[in-house]
């Protein structure tokens, strides 16, 4: 069957369209400097965030889970490169199809042979030689971007990581803000606070929370990068630092570091809110203050519990302080359970439901130890 010119010619518009979607899904997502919108890596994540969540669905034990989520985002990658390469492969195909006296058939096999530099079929004339050579740059450059956005995705995880492995010491595993609180001031034992230590580090979180609102924005495969221990999380790390700081701030006023943890808290804030909203998810560029929080009383004054064995030096009556703990905390809280839901991420306290419902952990506290000699 002979198809006419003119619906080849149709084929061909269409082609180089697929081809123009194609270049810019890569050029935003791999070399514009800023979250990009593209349909294709959309749908792309879509059906692989998809296809893992009903996998997952299937698993109870939380490690598990784990294990399996961890190769997600690897997914998530190889498929953004089939789909950038599949579509240019049809878009080219069809390109070829008006000028191959063969059919569509042979269009294909020198879209093929060229786009993945191959060489064994070469169409003649002027105008499909012209195609040919751009497939060719075109698969070239896309396997070639692939693979040089690697190192840049690998350098951010790693800085994420170090300051995630260096907090767990102090928040716990998984992450807990008042168990950050209560093991800075115990101070492994030592009968000397290192609460002046908390200045230097809501500092060092502020410069955090800003890294990965730029680098997980601009590379939103990030985002599903999971901690190297199943337990630990960016999410509820990031979330337990700025609970210390809202807690910090209103059951000892005087005592807190008032600017450094401000900062941190507007930080932590606006990082959970940018990658929420790059994420497609609802969250509101300043949220409503009389909107409240989904933390109850309860689950607070078991946090001040934790606190007093320890002997926190609380200032305030807990119901006083209250009121103002919970106008810190609404100003995250929506933006931090929405992202910790749609990566999930290790269910710890303080941190929100999931999708599906398990039981939260608290921290791994380590047995009492023995003084030296004793």
């Amino acid at each position: 069957m002979v198809v006419p010119l003119a619906v080849r010619l149709v084929a061909a518009v269409a082609g180089g369209l697929l081809v123009l979607a194609a270049w810019t899904s890569v050029t935003g997502t791999l070399i514009v400097s800023r979250s990009v919108g593209s349909w294709l890596t959309r749908w792309v994540d879509r059906i692989v965030t998809g296809a893992f969540g009903l996998a997952a669905a299937r698993i109870t034990d939380y490690r598990r889970r784990d294990r399996l989520l961890a190769t997600q985002p690897a997914a998530i990658l190889l498929a953004q490169l089939a789909a950038w390469l599949g579509i240019s492969f049809v878009g080219f195909g069809l390109l070829l199809w008006p000028f191959a006296a063969r059919g569509v058939t042979s269009a294909f096999t020198d879209a093929g042979s060229s786009m993945f530099t191959l060489g064994f079929a070469e169409p003649a004339g002027a105008a499909p030689s012209a195609v040919v050579f751009l497939g060719a740059a075109t698969g070239l450059v896309i396997v070639t971007l692939q693979i040089a956005y690697l190192p840049t995705l690998y350098s951010a995880f790693n800085r994420r990581e170090t300051e995630v492995a260096l907090l767990n010491a102090r928040a716990g595993v998984p992450s807990w803000g008042p168990e950050l609180l209560a093991r800075t001031h115990y101070a492994l034992g030592s009968g000397v606070s290192t609460l002046d230590t908390m200045p230097d580090l809501y500092a060092q979180w502020e410069r955090w929370a800003a890294d990965i609102a730029e680098s997980h924005t601009t590379y939103l495969p990030l985002v599903r990068f999971r901690s190297p221990r199943p337990l630990s999380s960016w999410v509820t790390a990031l979330l337990a630092v700025l609970d210390s700081a809202a807690l910090f701030l209103a059951l000892s006023p005087s005592s807190a570091p008032v600017v450094p943890a401000r900062l941190c808290l507007r930080s932590g804030f606006l990082c959970f809110a940018r990658i929420a909203q790059a994420m497609g998810l609802e969250v509101p560029d300043e949220p409503d203050p009389r909107r409240g929080i989904s933390l109850s009383y309860q689950e607070y004054l078991d946090a001040i519990a934790r606190m007093r064995e320890v002997e926190f030096p609380i200032e305030r009556d807990p119901a006083e302080a209250w009121p103002d703990f919970v106008g810190w905390r609404v100003n995250y809280e929506q933006a931090a359970y929405a992202v910790a839901a749609e990566v999930r991420a290790v269910p710890a306290l303080w941190s929100g439901p999931r999708r599906r419902s398990i039981a939260a952990i608290p921290p791994i506290r380590p047995p009492l130890g023995r003084p030296p000699g004793g």
